[in-house]
Order: structure tokens, then C-alpha cells, then sequence
């Protein structure tokens, strides 16, 4: 019997990929700060990259987005190449394409399977299924947010987290605001204010952000509520 599950069409012609691999395959093997480099070194090129993406997308270009784009996938091809030529458990960049694939066909049932999504909300519903299938060993739903995101994305995040097991997050509004302008208004007094009395913004969110996970950890124990 056939799988009745499509699988996404491959484009035969992607050659300037294949081409990009090859090249870092090259740069590898020749290049002695390259082969100096290890995943934890490449931190924060990543990061670099990633943020000079945002500003691409946020004020750049096409030309200038087109780019940066092309620096953070250099980074994820090296990764990837860095991890090919591991003794412990070696994979390439066609394991991580591979798997990237399958999973979202997984998370995609009304494009690839006969599951209905006709809104934002029900596709993100299916995904969140999907998701929570793949990620059974879980127990928390702390579990896989990044400590190390920016606090602000963290805080987010973890808002988000609280909501979904009824933990208490809601803190007073001091200010009245009616856009994101009067947010960022808003965000930057906060960062004044901290600086003229000596505070460090992030680390008093961060220490807040901890507060927040424990409440949040007493709201999945037994018992609660």
C-alpha cells in the first residue's frame, strides 16, 4: 500500500547550494583559522550574524538582506561541517537538511498529510501537537526555552510558558501605551531610570526572569492550584 503522505518536491537544480558545502568543505581542509574553529568558538559569529540579519530585514535592503542571509548560512554550513569530522556521533549538512525536512512535513499535516488548518490558529495547534509528540521525554514546559536568549525575547517567552499553566505573571502597567512606539518609549525611560540609579537592566530582568520560572515550576507541581 502506498504511503498516502506527499513528500515535498526536491528542486534538482539547486547546485549553488551543493556549491556553498563544497566550498566550506574546501575552506575547512585549507584554512588554518578555519580549522582552528570549533562549535563553541563559533558562538559568536552566530549571534553576529543572526543580529545583522535582523537589521537587514528591520532597515536594509534587498541587496543587504540578500547578503546576510548568506553569512548566516555559512555559519550553519560550518557547524555542520565541524561536525562531520567528529569522532562522537558525526553528522553533515545533508543529515541536518534531512532531518529539518522531515520534521516539518511532521509539523505540517494540512500541507502534507489530510489534516484541516484554515486558520493561524488551528496550523499552530497542529504544530504544537506535532511538537509535543516529538518532545514526550519533556516534563516542563520550561524545557527547551534558551537561558541565553536576549532577556527581553526571554521574557516573552517565558510569559508565554507561564500562561499555558496558569502561573501568575501579570504585573501592574505603569504607563499607558497604544503602539509599539509608546512601548519602546516606555522600555528605554526604564533602561534611564536604571542607569541613573546604578542598576543594571539586564540582570534585574534576568534575576525577575528566575522568579518568574519558579512560579512557574509551582504551577506544573502536583497539587497546585
Amino acid at each position: 500500500m502506498n504511503d498516502p503522505t506527499p513528500t515535498p518536491e526536491v528542486d534538482q537544480t539547486s547546485d549553488a547550494l551543493r556549491r556553498a558545502a563544497q566550498v566550506m568543505h574546501d575552506v575547512r581542509d585549507r584554512c588554518v583559522w578555519t580549522q582552528g574553529i570549533d562549535h563553541r568558538a563559533l558562538v559568536p559569529y552566530l549571534i553576529e550574524e543572526s543580529h545583522e540579519v535582523i537589521e537587514a530585514v528591520e532597515s536594509g535592503t534587498r541587496a543587504e538582506l540578500r547578503e546576510e542571509l548568506g553569512d548566516l548560512l555559512w555559519q550553519v554550513l560550518f557547524h555542520a561541517e565541524i561536525a562531520s569530522r567528529a569522532s562522537d556521533e558525526p553528522f553533515d549538512i545533508d543529515d541536518v537538511a534531512a532531518d529539518l525536512a522531515d520534521k516539518m512535513v511532521r509539523r505540517h499535516p494540512h500541507v502534507f498529510a489530510d489534516a484541516v488548518a484554515t486558520t493561524p490558529e488551528e496550523v499552530l495547534v497542529h504544530w504544537n501537537a506535532a511538537k509535543a509528540a516529538e518532545k514526550r521525554e519533556r516534563r516542563s514546559v520550561l524545557d527547551g526555552v534558551p537561558r541565553s536568549m536576549p532577556s527581553l525575547a526571554l521574557a516573552q517567552k517565558l510569559l508565554g510558558r507561564a500562561a499555558s499553566v496558569g502561573a501568575p505573571a501579570t504585573q501592574d502597567r505603569p504607563l499607558e501605551m497604544t503602539s509599539e512606539a509608546d512601548l519602546g518609549d516606555a522600555l528605554l525611560a526604564l533602561v534611564v531610570h536604571a542607569r541613573e540609579q546604578g542598576w543594571d537592566a539586564e540582570r534585574a530582568l534576568r534575576g525577575r526572569l528566575r522568579d518568574l520560572e519558579a512560579d512557574i515550576r509551582d504551577a506544573e507541581s502536583p497539587g497546585a492550584g
